[in-house]
């Protein structure tokens, strides 16, 4: 009886967890998106420090460079970008005569006609309202001010985690008796170096992933294929998705490009390669098993992190889970629940751990 209440006391605690997770977006996300992002540079801040700079000299270099490496990011895209503008107005036109074609199907395959086909759009468009434009270009700037207030937010969290970082850590270790401290002092240690490892071999990844579409892509044929190359890189960033939805949008662009099966079966193949190529190659060499864990539990985690955090949550879903797991494993009383979202494997060394420890 007892192990069944306490059973219930847990599930309820965790259902409770969650309904704060979800509530709180707004405001947990740059939050948590700020501390892992800041385990990045508390090396580079340490480093800095140990030279003489101050704490906060360091701590804003750091910020700087989170800037730095986004707004390489965006100057790539752009720069891609303006030459993938040019080629808009053939793909508008190949596009538009797909959709002809598919009227023509409707018409002849389901008997639907040209004329019924216009009144549907007519209806749809009326459904939307007079002032269905006016609406979307409110949500559009509500939408774009929400992403910038978020990213000033996530900047400034950042610089405040890295300049009070010892304090932070010190309030940890008075809240635990003094027999633990010790354990906790290596919880949290373990717990940085999964999210800034995880988060340094990531971003190497992204690049090697842009060359190797990059030459794929180019290979096959596909014109701006340096674009869909970084396109493709980044949305890295959210795991399984995000390569998913890149190669996607590559193919919908080879269609309305012209391209035929041959080059779409090329965009597919060039897809697959690489899939293969990172995980048995640069996933173990660069990444490594940081997190450590299963499958099961990594698609859990992101279909979980979606549904409470949207997108946000896909990204942060990965390195949080790694940082859970780490408490799991060294507290007693939740060691099962480590084990279950592990795996059996012995943990690999990635680029960077191995650099560390030489």
């Amino acid at each position: 009886m007892i192990k069944t209440q306490l059973a219930v006391n847990k599930l309820l605690l965790l259902v409770l967890v969650i309904a704060i997770l979800y509530v709180g977006k707004p405001f947990l996300i740059p939050i948590a998106l700020a501390g892992v992002l800041a385990t990045l540079f508390v090396g580079i801040a340490k480093r800095l420090e140990g030279w003489g700079l101050n704490r906060a000299l360091s701590s804003l270099i750091g910020v700087l460079l989170i800037v730095l490496a986004f707004a390489t990011i965006i100057a790539l895209l752009v720069w891609r970008l303006s030459d993938f503008s040019e080629n808009l107005t053939g793909m508008q036109e190949r596009v538009l005569a797909l959709f002809e074609k598919l009227k023509a199907w409707m018409d002849q395959t389901l008997g639907i006609s040209s004329d019924q086909q216009a009144a549907l759009v007519d209806k749809a468009e009326q459904s939307i309202g007079s002032d269905g434009g006016s609406r979307t270009i409110l949500s559009f700037a509500g939408g774009t001010m929400s992403i910038l207030v978020d990213s000033l937010l996530v900047l400034v969290y950042t610089f405040l985690f890295l300049l009070y970082r010892s304090r932070l850590k010190n309030f940890i270790l008075k809240l635990v008796d003094n027999t633990k401290k010790n354990q906790t002092e290596k919880i949290i240690n373990k717990s940085a170096d999964v999210s800034k490892n995880y988060l340094a071999g990531l971003a190497l990844m992204i690049v090697m992933l842009w060359i190797l579409y990059g030459i794929g892509f180019s290979v096959v044929g596909v014109k701006n294929a340096l674009f869909f190359a970084i396109l493709c890189g980044v949305l890295e960033i959210v795991p399984f998705v995000g390569n998913i939805t890149g190669t996607s949008l590559t193919v919908l662009a080879t269609v309305a490009q012209g391209g035929g099966s041959d080059k779409i079966i090329g965009v597919l193949v060039v897809y697959l390669v690489v899939q293969f190529v990172q995980t048995y190659i640069l996933e173990p060499l660069v990444v490594g098993d940081q997190v450590n864990i299963n499958p099961l539990f990594t698609i859990i985690a992101l279909v979980l992190g979606e549904l409470i955090w949207g997108i946000g949550g896909m990204v942060l879903a990965i390195p949080l889970l790694g940082i859970i797991k780490i408490i799991c494993d060294n507290v007693p009383a939740l060691q099962p629940f480590g084990y279950l979202i592990g795996t059996d494997q012995k943990k690999k060394k990635s680029f960077f751990r191995s650099k560390q420890a030489s």
